[in-house]
């Protein structure tokens, strides 16, 4: 009885949303009844049953129904949306997966060397997490003339909700790649390409010193944009511009200021990166990347949302004329400095302890805190009470918003290293506080002892209530 009124609730919410989605458009989007809505499916419980729902709430108000008729990867529905320019996504009805399909398929024809056949000695593993990416990956890795290369996880290869190899379909979390690592080790394999289940988002493992090393989401964003940048015929110039958000690496800040391009942050997630794209295009500049550190890559000339099949195939490419992605990273950090990353999180029992921790640290000192354990406090940026201390009238660069939390610190370098970022803010879906927090340096030793050594005063100086439980790998440093 409690699941068939969990469902009842969820189609209830849905009929909801897509009420107001519907009533918005047809009041603010001209012409949406002829553009239409796009709405697309993925092999998860329900999903199915659900896009059939929205489809008809739609279809109610006269608004023509683009419907994608089998399973799909997230990001063909804003794909769709911008090849049919439709009203919004969401797939009277009309079927167009196969023309769509062959459409993406075209346009990842025109990433870098994917409509070359590359000559390589690249051997790979490739798990789809018992999600829908295998189909779109499959095309792209026969485009590129690498099918022979690679080798499917074949127990999480098929689309399964129950997801029943993995405790968590996500490949950030601990232990969702264990998998893939067996095969890749008895395969004597030493890649490892990876998707989410609704194949938006983008991971990599590789075998290093005998160790398995998965990359980060920051490392794995500068490697693509270093690699769209060398890419191209001609020299980028300030009107040639990559997206980052606010929580991800500076990394790519630096390389762009070395080499003459623009690299501009915007808040977490893509609703930020693919509108200020979108403006900026308006604008007359020229788009190539996006990127943030939750494993999510964006290709403009693609798709303007995160695209976890576009991002592999055009890794795949990048690792044909590097060999190894770990030795390219090493040779990016020797260039333009190392960046050691630690992001964690406390998680409370007490929603409600959120705003009264921040606001405490918040009164540390007025009209912000001077230092952080020994490093000064060069610039403080709270986007929750719209402060900066750099900018002019002290109006941050960044939207801001009363009901969310979200500080930004940036302390002084010491003797060994460049100095620090980091970034507090609330989870908007759960009860956590994420921290984000950076190091630069010219040594990799350095950058990671000035990470490690901050997060430890933060830990026992800011978030030392009791109530506060920090992620399990740092319990027990």
């Amino acid at each position: 009885m409690a699941k068939v009124l969990d469902l009842a609730d969820q189609w209830l919410q849905l009929d909801k949303t897509s009420q107001g989605l519907a009533d918005y458009l047809l009041s603010t989007v001209p012409n949406s009844i002829e553009a239409g809505i796009v709405i697309g499916h993925d092999a998860r419980h329900n999903s199915e049953l659900f896009a059939q729902l929205a489809a008809a709430v739609f279809e109610s108000k006269g608004i023509l129904v683009w419907w994608y008729e089998d399973i799909v990867h997230t990001p063909l529905v804003p794909f769709g949306v911008q090849k049919l320019h439709a009203a919004a996504a969401s797939p009277l009805r009309r079927p167009v997966l196969a023309a769509i399909q062959g459409q993406y398929m075209r346009c990842l024809g025109q990433l870098p060397s994917a409509s070359q056949t590359l000559n390589s000695s690249i051997h790979f593993v490739y798990t789809a997490l018992h999600g829908v990416g295998l189909r779109y990956f499959s095309l792209c890795v026969e485009m590129i003339g690498m099918t022979n290369r690679m080798t499917v996880v074949d127990q999480q290869a098929q689309p399964n909700p129950d997801f029943p190899t993995v405790k968590y379909p996500n490949p950030e979390e601990k232990g969702a790649l264990d998998l893939a690592i067996s095969t890749a080790d008895e395969k004597n394999i030493r890649l490892i390409l990876a998707n989410d289940p609704d194949a938006d988002r983008f991971a990599v493992a590789e075998k290093v010193a005998n160790h398995w090393y998965q990359f980060t989401g920051d490392q794995v964003g500068v490697l693509l944009a270093y690699w769209i940048f060398s890419s191209r015929s001609s020299q980028l110039t300030t009107d040639d511009i990559m997206l980052t958000t606010a929580v991800s690496s500076q990394m790519l800040s630096n390389i762009a200021e070395v080499e003459g391009f623009t690299v501009q942050e915007t808040l977490t997630g893509f609703k930020w990166l693919g509108n200020v794209a979108q403006d900026l295009k308006d604008l007359g500049k020229r788009v190539h990347f996006a990127y943030e550190e939750a494993l999510g890559y964006m290709i403009p000339s693609i798709v303007s949302d995160k695209d976890g099949i576009t991002a592999a195939a055009m890794f795949l490419s990048a690792c044909s004329t590097w060999g190894s992605p770990w030795a390219q990273l090493q040779k990016l950090y020797e260039k333009y400095g190392y960046f050691a990353t630690t992001n964690t999180y406390w998680r409370s029992s007490d929603v409600t302890k959120t705003e009264s921790l921040f606001e405490a640290i918040r009164n540390l000192e007025q009209p912000f805190p001077s230092q952080v354990g020994y490093r000064r406090v060069m610039r403080w940026r709270d986007l929750t009470t719209g402060y900066d201390s750099t900018t002019e009238a002290n109006v941050p660069d960044l939207p801001t918003s009363a009901s969310t939390q979200m500080i930004t610190c940036w302390l002084d370098g010491s003797d060994s290293d460049n100095g620090i970022r980091f970034t507090i803010r609330a989870s908007g879906t759960e009860p956590k506080i994420k921290l984000y927090l950076e190091c630069c340096s010219k040594h990799q030793d350095s950058a990671h002892k000035g990470a490690l050594e901050t997060l430890q005063y933060l830990r026992h100086s800011w978030f030392h209530d009791p109530i506060l439980q920090i992620e399990d790998r740092f319990a027990d440093t």
